[in-house]
């Protein structure tokens, strides 16, 4: 490859071995330009079609997944670093069941929905809420879940009647193309959706400047941020999804043995680069050094390294930039006085690379970054509370409000506690698995995100409501607010009021008797 190809290419690399995996051609924003010019024309027929037959091209989309689960899940693997287990379970499988899903939730999701009338006065005007597509929307997606994050979004943007244009993370640019060519597998009219490569510091604001009508990001808050300022320059609306710093509170009554196997898997799987996943224990004193026990056991027992035989238990980081990251939290949080409590073992073969031990710390404290901000690593701090207020009043002491988890065999009692937990979704006795199920919103509190993907109300998000009014009242020429006026129109107008609400029968039949008094000028030319 030449120099001049090689600079209008992504060169995909496996971040565990340093293979080389292919290349994606760069897309600039003239590129860009044009996919929305054709989007937007392809868009109006797009959505003219019925439900049903938007539908039945996406429904093809499910049997790609089935036909290529093994393919796709080896590719997430090998572009990101997680385990083909991981892929296919908390990617490739969720996919399937969304398409499914959605394909089934559709129409109703978009059905209109008459509203009862608000008074008897004003029962003639008859009032529906319709949703209407957007038309053009952008989807910016991230590298730590490149398949199912997007595809949810896409599906869920199609089936809604837009045109959908997309932009995965320059790191995954393998999975990128995989998910590319599993939305193509529908055959869908040509400009109905478009899948871009450009670097993340150009995208979002040639996505806003050049007027796609909603832009998806799932990012960063510090990314988050920027996009929501550029956007307010034109109204855009906007969807963000960015960090969480989940926190995990463990009851005297739990189940410890499931509550440490949940604290490993949310914490540690896709080497703990899940904005859902646990980041943070809060643990009855009663039940704390047990807990500790099991979980120690299972921490450091747990396989990590390249997944070559599927017995790997946990694989690498994605970027040496995030390894560089995790390892700077955990280096404070030590010199703070934090403990490494327990470490897994991570591979010495020095032909692998971004791998890390999965970690746990105690002595931790909320002065420390491991506690307040998004680690995004393998690491979860652990802490002792004296009672469940401690433990919410902990779990709600950050900026973020993603989700959260509560853990006892008192399902009542743990939904209580959850209820006060400022997050998007709180799940008891599991821990970010919600992620995975279709018909689940996902989104969080404070500087969270705005908005939701998943679910109705991730639906919701790809269409924007349109209220239609009829007057269903025959031979009628004016309402009775319109001119002329006259003291009398007043008067009867007024008497909506009294005989509504008057606190007297008197007032009640005087507020009545005006307003019958003006009705017949409805009906007058």
């Amino acid at each position: 490859m030449s120099e001049i190809e090689a600079a209008n290419q992504t060169k995909a690399i496996n971040p565990a071995t340093g293979e080389v995996l292919g290349y994606s051609p760069l897309h600039s924003v003239d590129d860009l330009q044009d996919a929305i010019q054709k989007a937007r024309k392809a868009q109006k027929d797009w959505a003219a079609l019925p439900v049903k037959k938007r539908v039945k091209y996406i429904k093809s989309i499910r049997g790609y997944i089935v036909q290529n689960a093994d393919k796709l899940s080896e590719i997430i693997s090998r572009d990101n670093g997680k385990l083909r287990i991981d892929a296919l379970a908390a990617e490739v499988v969720p996919a399937a069941m969304a398409v499914a899903y959605y394909c089934k939730k559709a129409e109703k999701f978009l059905n209109d929905r008459k509203l009862a009338a608000g008074n008897i006065v004003l029962s003639f005007k008859r009032s529906k809420v319709v949703r209407a597509p957007f038309g053009v929307i952008g989807i910016i997606s991230p590298w730590n879940y490149p398949f199912a994050i997007p595809f949810y979004q896409v599906i869920m943007g199609l089936l809604a009647g837009n045109a959908v244009i997309l932009k995965t993370a320059s790191e995954t640019q393998m999975v990128g193309l995989a998910l590319k060519e599993s939305i193509e597998a529908a055959g869908l009219p040509d400009g109905v959706f478009t899948y871009l490569n450009m670097p993340g510091r150009v995208a979002g604001s040639a996505f806003l400047e050049n007027g796609v009508d909603k832009l998806f990001l799932t990012g960063s808050v510090d990314v988050g941020k920027i996009i929501m300022a550029k956007a307010a320059e034109t109204l855009t609306p906007i969807c963000l999804e960015l960090g969480g710093n989940d926190a995990m509170i463990i009851c005297e009554d739990a189940d410890l043995y499931r509550a440490a196997g949940g604290a490993v898997w949310a914490g540690f799987s896709n080497a703990g680069q899940s904005c859902g996943g646990v980041e943070r224990i809060y643990v009855h004193e009663s039940v704390y050094e047990s807990f500790l026990e099991i979980l120690k056991e299972k921490v450091e027992n747990l396989k990590v390294g390249y997944d070559a035989d599927y017995k790997m238990e946990m694989g690498s980081m994605t970027t040496k930039k995030q390894l560089e990251a995790v390892n700077k939290h955990i280096e404070q949080a030590v010199s703070m006085g934090a403990a490494v409590y327990a470490q897994s073992k991570a591979p010495e073969n020095p032909d692998l690379y971004n791998f890390i031990p999965a970690t746990v710390l105690t002595n931790v404290n909320h002065d420390m970054d491991v506690m307040r901000h998004e680690t995004f690593g393998p690491v979860i701090g652990v802490m002792k509370v004296k009672n469940m207020e401690e433990a919410i009043k902990l779990a709600n002491d950050s900026y973020l409000g993603l989700t959260g988890s509560v853990w006892s065999k008192n399902r009542k009692k743990a939904e209580k506690i959850g209820r006060r937990i400022k997050a998007g979704s709180i799940t008891i006795n599991d821990h970010l698995m919600s992620h995975g199920l279709a018909e689940t919103s996902w989104g969080g509190f404070k500087e969270s995100g705005i908005g939701r993907s998943h679910g109705e109300l991730g639906f919701n998000e790809m269409t924007q409501p349109q209220m239609i009014v009829k007057d269903i009242m025959p031979g009628v020429k004016r309402d009775l607010w319109w001119q002329p006026y006259n003291e009398a129109i007043y008067q009867g107008i007024k008497g909506i009021i009294d005989m509504l609400y008057g606190n007297k029968i008197s007032r009640k039949l005087s507020g009545t008797a005006r307003l019958i008094k003006i009705i017949p000028r409805m009906f007058k030319k």
